[in-house]
């Protein structure tokens, strides 16, 4: 009994994202490309927050005599759209809600696919196949039509389009941690506890769901860059966040007709869509690594 008992501690130290002098977080420190994702996460996500509140113009002010001012011209240091509003504070608070509905559909997609795939991998029998096969049939529908057919008939809003990604994001995590809960139950710490009487519960939340985490936590940044893709496209077809609210992806959407009179105009919110969805994926790349044990990074 004892000997399982510290099979499960160190599993849960090694999947620990947290604990920092383990081997795991050693790891992630040589991943040069996902600590460079980290430091941008962290660089925009402060950017976006503070930012705002430090520039001498908002988002919605219009210099109507600073029109098509390119980057480093003048007063607007990234330049100013078809209307003379600000560029870097619009790109700014479009962060904020690109960024918002990424962490927000992430965690809601995060929840339901953990408690569908923690039940269809304990239970297995009819209920875990039922449940997997509504997986299976969701995951027949390609996301970016089902997303487009939904919001077309839906009003658009920050907390609408978060429900919209999330509620097509998270079969993929429902198929991870179901996964994960199957090569884990018959585990001998999980028989020690059946044996001991311990309710279906507490083998899930207790015993179950700690030594998946790493899958999950992967699982997590890579659904916050899907998040925060899904929200630009959807803008950028017109069926995401309206205008004057800004977002990353209508942006792009308002930058169409002015590609060779005013590029900066679709390059800048472009850029920025490229580096937090690839930070995002290095950051996920890099805890996928760090979290296996059985990995060992040169």
């Amino acid at each position: 009994m004892s000997a399982d008992l510290t099979g499960v501690t160190e599993i849960r130290i090694a999947a620990s994202p947290f604990f920092w002098n383990s081997p795991g977080f050693r790891r992630f420190r040589r991943h040069r490309l996902a600590v460079f994702g980290a430091m941008a996460i962290v660089a925009m996500t402060l950017a976006c927050i503070v930012g705002p509140m430090l520039l001498p113009y908002s988002d919605t002010f219009i210099d109507i005599r600073q029109r098509f001012a390119p980057p480093f011209s003048g007063p607007h240091v990234l330049g100013t759209d078809p209307l003379g509003r600000d560029i870097l504070a619009r790109l700014l608070m479009a962060g904020r809600i690109s960024l918002a509905v990424g962490f927000s559909a992430m965690l809601i997609s995060m929840a339901i696919g953990i408690c569908i795939g923690m039940i269809a991998g304990f239970y297995e029998g009819a209920v875990g196949a039922a449940l997997m096969r509504f997986v299976d049939a969701m995951l027949c529908f390609p996301s970016i039509f089902l997303l487009l057919a939904i919001s077309a008939l839906i009003s658009p809003s920050v907390p609408s389009i978060v429900m919209l990604i999330a509620m097509t994001s998270w079969m993929e995590v429902a198929r991870v941690v179901e996964a994960q809960i199957k090569s884990l139950r018959t585990r001998d710490y999980v028989v020690a506890a059946v044996a001991t009487g311990a309710s279906n519960r507490r083998i899930m939340f207790r015993q179950l769901l700690p030594n998946a985490i790493a899958s999950i936590v992967v699982a997590a940044t890579l659904n916050v860059a899907h998040a925060i893709l899904a929200e630009s496209y959807i803008s950028f077809l017109g069926y995401g966040i309206q205008p004057p609210t800004p977002s990353w992806g209508n942006m792009l959407e308002n930058a169409q007709s002015y590609l060779t009179s005013a590029p900066w105009l679709a390059i800048l919110p472009g850029a920025a869509i490229t580096l937090a969805v690839t930070s995002f994926n290095f950051v996920g790349d890099g805890l996928r690594d760090a979290l296996d044990p059985r990995m060992d990074l040169p």
